[in-house]
């Protein structure tokens, strides 16, 4: 694409809607949470990223994933990872869209100018909690419905594209009427596709078999999001598995916790006990910056005549 006599590369929405395109590829998408979890997983080489909830949760407030983190802080935290690299797509947690419609909508619209390829919205009540928790709460089907169908109003209206992803915590939850299982979250995946949403996420998969019935009963013109949460009710299985089974698109959102809680536990246990850090562990400033743009950023301040960094 050209304009004014420059290119420009395609945006991230635009590469995840190109990459769905083809029903034989899967999308995976890392789990990042913060700045240098994004850049390390750009420097991979990954072609799509994953911001999770509970790990912006868990590294902005300090706090576990129990709803506590505010639209606010999701978009400020989308809105950063988005901007480091604008053509990568940047799939992001919304999750209840923070509100009624309208402030769904604000949702939506904010989420898309700030260049969040996509986002879901689940169906638990605003006391939400992960989808790999116990007793989960989720709200009537009514409501969920209209929760989806502002989202994809404020999608079809708005300047700025972005795929919306219809999420159900139904297989292990339940709203106030005892409503919940199996069948009840194929049923509002199913109605969700009928609104009109860009992909379906069925939240808590308890087996291979169920993931096979999965993708047996939901539209086949729809994709269909697999969450692989390391140790939760999800059997893990390789991306290539899952795209065996027919899965379009793979998250692991806890990837980046996972090995990072337990690398910074053995640093700080080391300088508590002998006084220093572990002994390998020597990047220095100048490799660590170079992790989140260091070079880059030099070469651009030369480029147009400055010498501060030279």
């Amino acid at each position: 694409m050209s304009t004014n006599g420059h290119t420009t590369k395609p945006t991230g929405v635009q590469r995840l809607r190109e990459m769905l395109s083809d029903p034989s590829k899967t999308v995976v998408a890392p789990g990042v949470y913060d700045g240098i979890t994004a850049r390390l997983a750009l420097e991979a080489g990954f072609e799509c990223l994953y911001m999770t909830g509970a790990g912006t949760s868990m590294s902005k407030l300090g706090m576990a994933d129990l709803g506590l983190a505010t639209y606010t802080d999701m978009h400020a935290n989308a809105s950063m990872i988005a901007s480091l690299s604008p053509s990568t797509p940047v799939i992001a947690d919304a999750d209840t869209g923070y509100g009624g419609p309208i402030n769904i909508a604000k949702t939506v619209t904010s989420y898309a100018r700030s260049g969040v390829a996509g986002l879901h919205i689940e169906d638990q009540v605003q006391e939400k909690r992960c989808g790999h928790l116990s007793g989960k709460v989720l709200v009537s089907r009514e409501v969920y419905y209209n929760r989806l169908r502002a989202a994809c109003k404020a999608r079809d209206e708005g300047r700025d594209d972005i795929l919306i992803i219809a999420r159900t915590d139904a297989r292990a939850g339940s709203d106030t009427e005892g409503r919940g299982g199996f069948e009840e979250a194929i049923g509002r995946l199913r109605t969700a596709a009928s609104i009109g949403v860009d992909a379906l996420f069925f939240e808590a998969i308890q087996s291979t078999e169920e993931a096979q019935e999965v993708i047996k009963q939901l539209p086949k013109d729809v994709p269909v999001l697999l969450n692989m949460v390391q140790g939760g009710k999800t059997p893990q299985v390789s991306n290539e598995e899952a795209n065996r089974l027919g899965f379009r698109i793979v998250i692991w959102p806890c990837l980046g916790m996972e090995a990072v809680v337990p690398a910074v536990r053995q640093a700080l246990e080391a300088l508590r006990t002998t006084g220093q850090p572990p002994l390998e562990q020597k990047m220095g400033p100048g490799a660590l910056f170079e992790v989140c743009g260091l070079k880059e950023l030099m070469a651009f301040d030369e480029s147009v005549g400055g010498k501060a960094y030279k």
